[in-house]
């Protein structure tokens, strides 16, 4: 349905911090989309040189960015950046290393004015690594 330059076109992230590759599936609540998890991605110098996992909080700012193209997507939002505003519940089951994909699904739960409220999935292979709520502000795309 859209691929990484389609989704450039919606938020504001890039290499090396754009965390998703593809979109699968979406509308006005509700976003399936993929992260192709990479071998050469910089973060496995460090975590861990001798077993490389994707950190945790990477996987969550996969969701968030996954929430984010549901949310900028809106045409009252175009042009204006989804802030992280906070996270809850969060649980970290499953590692993910390199070679995965990593299966976003993100669901927008309420909105009221700027502030939004999401639960976000992520599967390797069917099974659950990481579930939590998101919690996001949008904003304007300048600094003041």
């Amino acid at each position: 349905m859209m691929n990484q330059e389609d989704i450039k076109g919606i938020i504001p992230h890039r290499e090396p911090f754009i965390l998703v590759d593809e979109v699968l599936e979406k509308d006005d609540t509700h976003i399936i989309a993929l992260k192709h998890v990479r071998a050469d991605e910089d973060y496995f110098r460090g975590h861990f040189p001798d077993m490389p996992v994707m950190p945790g909080v990477l996987i969550v700012e996969a969701m968030a960015q996954a929430g984010a193209i549901v949310a900028l997507a809106k045409p009252e939002n175009q042009g204006k950046i989804a802030f992280f505003a906070g996270i809850d519940k969060v649980r970290f089951k499953r590692s993910v290393f390199p070679g995965d994909t990593l299966r976003l699904e993100v669901t927008m739960t309420r909105q009221r004015g700027p502030i939004g409220f999401g639960e976000g999935k992520a599967f390797v292979n069917g099974k659950l690594c990481v579930s939590g709520e998101l919690m996001f502000a949008i904003g304007d795309a300048k600094k003041d």
